[in-house]
């Protein structure tokens, strides 16, 4: 990785600056959206999945500089089939390695963690597609992303004793460092295509 744990959270405590009320408000959005639909039997698996991809194009948008807006966190629903499917497979996965055993269930979660951040990049893939290019993106890297979101408990720790609220700026903090952890990864496995690239070529000569 190009940027240390700290150097990523600086800088997107620097790309939420001026931002901080509407991603706020992105997060409690989609709170109050998954938490209306736990009333509706089945709902919360159907829209989980385009609200999931919803908040990761908002946030990656942000950690990228680019123009964005609260209805971002609804652009999810554009690629609604592939959406859904993700977050279901996703589950089906990481349920079942959970029923095997804890770890397997956090390995399976680490591995698939960057599912929807690749859907946004690269929406011509398929659920299975973009579960199977972040599992090969993360084979080297689900340490440092666990320690990474490790490194916010003592915040999370603090926003239980703010009754949850800090839990709305806390969230796009995290987010937005889990972004740019994201854009770190796809530059070093870039690098190494292009590296590998140049060593074919001078074989190839």
């Amino acid at each position: 990785m190009t940027q240390s744990f700290n150097e990523m959270k600086d800088m997107a405590l620097a790309k939420l600056e001026n931002k901080w009320g509407n991603a706020a408000l992105v997060v409690l959005i989609a709170m109050i959206i998954t938490g209306a639909t736990n009333f509706i039997p089945g709902a919360s698996l159907i829209i989980g999945g385009p609200i999931s991809l919803g908040m990761a194009i908002y946030f990656l948008r942000i950690s990228r500089d680019e123009p964005v807006e609260i209805n971002n966190l609804f652009d999810g629903f554009k690629q609604f089939g592939n959406a859904l499917g993700a977050y279901l497979l996703m589950l089906l996965i990481i349920i079942l390695g959970f029923i095997l055993l804890i770890v397997p269930g956090i390995i399976a979660a680490l591995a698939l963690s960057q599912t929807f951040n690749i859907m946004h990049d690269e929406p011509n893939l398929g659920p299975i597609e973009a579960m199977k290019k972040s599992h090969e993106m993360m084979k080297g890297h689900r340490g440092d992303y666990f320690l990474l979101n490790l490194s916010f408990i003592g915040w999370a720790l603090l926003c239980i004793l703010t009754i949850g609220i800090g839990f709305l700026f806390l969230a796009p903090y995290a987010s937005v460092t889990n972004a740019i952890f994201y854009n770190n990864l796809v530059d070093y496995h870039n690098k190494d295509i292009k590296e590998l690239g140049s060593h074919l070529e001078v074989l190839e000569y």
